[in-house]
């Protein structure tokens, strides 16, 4: 992630070469699809955890999206 919010910066910057920013977006492209694959790993993995009707806990059930 932080790699990733270093090429943000130097793009928004705009003081980059062109084939530079070009190597920079694709990189940053990667990185990107990357975390949102670790994101979505995580959250199916998240489960929430069931209450019987007096708030007691009665198990696990995966988490809604």
């Amino acid at each position: 992630m932080a790699e990733l919010e270093a090429i943000v910066g130097k793009l928004e910057k705009g003081d980059v070469k062109l084939e530079d920013s070009i190597a920079l977006y694709e990189r940053g492209a990667a990185l990107k699809a990357r975390c949102e694959s670790l994101l979505k790993e995580a959250e199916a993995r998240i489960e929430r955890i069931r209450l019987s009707a007096d708030g007691k806990p009665t198990g696990v059930a995966p988490l809604d999206a």
